[in-house]
This record gives C-alpha cells, structure tokens and sequence, in this order.
C-alpha cells in the first residue's frame, strides 16, 4: 500500500493547505491511505466539527487527535458520529471515542491505526503508552487482520518516540512522531520492516514559533510575561509528514520518504 502521514494541522494556514494540497497529492501519489494529525487545526487548539468536515473531504482517511483532543467542546459529541476520528488510547478511561480503529482500504485491505500521548515533559499523567498500543498490536497481527499498521505517537521526548519505534518493531508498518511540530530527519526502516520518523511536524507556517505568531511567544520569553493570547500565523503553509509504501503480504515498509509540499521548507516528495 501506498500510505500518507501529515503532521499537526496548525490553524487556517494549515487547513488552507491541506484543502489546496492533498486531493491533488492522492492523486498524483496514487495513494491508499491518508492519516491527517488534526488537533491544532481550529485556532492552534483543537479540532471542531466543521474543520474535522473539511480534512475529510480534502482527502483524510482518518484523523488523529493528541491532548489537546477535546479543547473544542463539540469534539465530545462529534467523535462518537465520526468513526473516522481517534484520540489517544491512553488519554483518558471514560473519554468517548475510540484510540484504534481498523479501517477499510481499496482492494479490500485492511490498515489498522492507532494513537498514543506519552509521559515524558507532557502537563497530565497519561496512563503507559506502552501496555495499551501492546494490547491492540497483539489483537491486530500486522499481515494478519491488518495489511498496515500505523502508530501516531504524541508527545514531547524524543527518546519516548524512539523508544515506541523500537517497542513496535516487526509489528507495527509505520511509527510516527507528532505534537512538536518541529520535522526530524530520520526517517528509516527499522530492523524488522518498521517504518520510523521521530516526528513527522507540522502543516502549518513555518515563520513562526511553533506554528504561532511570533511576538508573543517571544515576549515571554523574554521577559517571562504574558500579555496575549498566542494566535497561529497564517503565512503560506509547508504540509510535512511521511510516506511509507508497504508490502500487503508481510504488512513490512518497503521504502520511506518525509514529504514537505508548499510554504517555506525545502520541498521533498516520494
């Protein structure tokens, strides 16, 4: 299969591109699956029902959501609708929504995908990261019940994410890192045909902090004083992720590429 990650989604500038981008890059890509990360794409804080709407119909399989899952209220109600939305497995026992799901691909395949929050440097204790992906992993035997599997693992510590990649090595087809918005430059084939990339970044303005006008976050900085809210910048996006392309049989990666289209990064497809 032919598969596509895209980084956190960071506000208008980020859902302007992937609305602009992706229907042309499945195209062009000839791709299978699409996993968009959507949690900043409403006002760098969320995602709500209409931007959900909107990376759906520019070409998302799935969305993935991260902590900031339910910062817009109506997610509370949307993702029980829609099937096509998950959060973290391990955010919470009594969230609703589901942190796995397996869904349908064409030809009649199946990719499974799950998500994550790890512990390290994040602000909330998140239950193991590491038992609830074992769980579902031994449910879904990559080449089995899944011929892709792909892993969205949010948080802050690189090793954390490494960590993860390793964990899932010869059982998951791909392991992705996401929520620092910052693209890492590793991306390779692990040992046992798992694909991995520390972090995918971000779709959004890359002429800011993080995704976020500038001025504030330097404020602060600076002088370790608030005065505003932080706002996202809304310059020319870059989509960044990963595309894997696996074998069907084995549910293996076979080859991978970090994918950066539009806006400032260098620009880098399969």
């Amino acid at each position: 299969m032919r598969l596509l990650f895209l980084g956190d989604v960071m506000g208008r500038a980020g859902r302007k591109a992937i609305s602009e981008h992706l229907p042309q890059m499945r195209k062009d890509w000839r791709l299978d699956f699409v996993v968009v990360n959507g949690e900043n794409a409403s006002n760098g804080m969320g995602l709500n029902g209409e931007h959900a709407k909107a990376l759906l119909d520019a070409g998302a399989d799935c969305l993935t959501l991260g902590d900031h899952a339910f910062d817009q209220k109506d997610m509370l109600q949307v993702i029980e609708k829609e099937p096509r939305i998950i959060r973290p497995l391990n955010f919470a026992k009594n969230a609703p929504g589901r942190g796995f799901r397996l869904f349908n691909a064409p030809g009649g395949r199946k990719v499974l995908v799950v998500q994550a929050l790890g512990q390290v440097f994040m602000k909330r204790a998140y239950d193991d990261p590491f038992g609830a992906v074992e769980a579902v992993l031994k449910s879904h035997p990559r080449g089995g019940l899944a011929q892709a599997v792909i892993v969205d693992m949010h948080c802050e510590a690189t090793s954390e994410k490494m960590a993860m990649g390793h964990f899932c090595n010869g059982r998951a087809s791909l392991v992705v890192g996401t929520h620092t918005h910052v693209p890492t430059g590793d991306a390779q084939i692990l040992s046992e045909g798992t694909g991995y990339l520390t972090d995918a970044g971000m779709c959004g303005d890359y002429n800011s902090v993080i995704g976020m006008e500038k001025a504030e976050p330097m404020r602060r900085f600076l002088t370790g004083m608030p005065k505003n809210r932080f706002t996202p910048a809304e310059g020319p996006a870059t989509l960044s992720g990963v595309f894997v392309e696996t074998d069907d049989r084995t549910g293996a990666a076979k080859s991978i590429r970090m994918i950066r289209v539009g806006g400032l990064l260098e620009q880098a497809i399969p």
